[in-house]
């Protein structure tokens, strides 16, 4: 699923057996100690933050959560199932809201997330999967992110179609301006509107709705690539390796049914249960009954018995 903002191996120390193009050498891996050094750094803000909590406003506590659940709209409802998957249409304005929300994600704009996630699903498990958890569950959480990509990462990955995504002039916009986007809605925003609304100090609202926000919303992601891939039943295909996962389904808004998510990817809710702990796909439903998103895809239910009862591993 989602990525960190930072690119992983865009460049690379010159060395004799070729890693300079900034991809992995089979059987190598290549630090990237500068995805190393801001990770850990960001951490670091997350802990400390957690002591100002209780110096802080009420307000700020709720504008974070609040940031929190807009920018997880821009990964589960935006990138994950309307880009990547394309399981339903979002009118103009539904899109810019996505695009902006995302923008606040900070996870790679949306034409790369969408890349390296559709990567993910074709070559799921593989080396051409950019974080394949059966490297284990430190390189699928968050290690993908310290190493350069594998090469089969840049090569199947190029045979990928997203000439859909470079149709859609809203993706284009965000990643032309993607820097100076991230800057806006991931940094200021969030520090700024506490400061001038309720008096909040800088300091506080820089750390608990910027710093903690950002590092609790990826780790929440990460967990879809990472414990959703090792932990929980397989209800609907045994033979792969996502699981369902409730709490990785309550953190990621939606998105922890992962068995169901990989066996019918196209269906718009992610989920058999419809709503049940989907908050992604009541907004979905939602944006519908505005009249801003339409045509949801949804697996039937006698096409998710057939499966159970084929591929299955008999749980519920």
């Amino acid at each position: 699923m989602p990525e960190f903002g930072v690119s992983e191996g865009c460049s690379g120390s010159s060395d004799d057996d070729g890693a300079s193009d900034g991809v992995e050498i089979r059987g190598r891996w290549h630090i990237v100690w500068r995805n190393v050094i801001l990770m850990s750094l960001l951490h670091l803000g997350a802990f400390y933050s957690l002591f100002l909590i209780p110096k802080a406003h009420p307000f700020t506590w709720i504008w974070s959560y609040m940031c929190f659940m807009f920018t997880a709209l821009g990964i589960t409802a935006g990138a994950h199932r309307l880009w990547s998957h394309r399981s339903y249409k979002a009118k103009l304005p539904l899109r810019i809201f996505l695009a902006v929300a995302n923008s606040m994600a900070f996870q790679n704009d949306i034409f790369e997330w969408c890349r390296d996630h559709r990567a993910h699903h074709k070559y799921s498990e593989t080396d051409a999967d950019p974080h394949n958890a059966k490297r284990g569950f430190f390189f699928a959480h968050i290690g993908w992110l310290f190493v350069l990509k594998h090469r089969d990462v840049i090569e199947k990955g190029k045979r990928l179609d997203v000439s859909d995504l470079l149709a859609d002039p809203v993706v284009v916009f965000q990643r032309k301006y993607y820097k100076i986007s991230v800057v806006v809605m991931c940094f200021l925003l969030p520090t700024l509107v506490p400061w001038f609304f309720w008096g909040e100090s800088m300091w506080n609202s820089y750390f608990l709705a910027s710093i903690l926000r950002y590092t609790i919303s990826l780790n929440a992601a990460w967990l879809v690539n990472s414990a959703a891939h090792m932990y929980g039943n397989q209800p609907y295909d045994k033979n792969i390796n996502p699981r369902e996962n409730q709490f990785v389904t309550i953190g990621a808004i939606g998105e922890g049914f992962h068995n169901f998510h990989h066996t019918f990817p196209f269906d718009y809710s992610a989920s058999e249960f419809g709503i049940r702990l989907n908050p992604t796909t009541c907004f979905i439903d939602l944006m519908c009954w505005l009249g801003l998103a339409s045509n949801r895809k949804k697996a039937s239910p006698e096409m998710i018995m057939a499966r159970r009862l084929k591929t299955g591993d008999g749980s519920t």
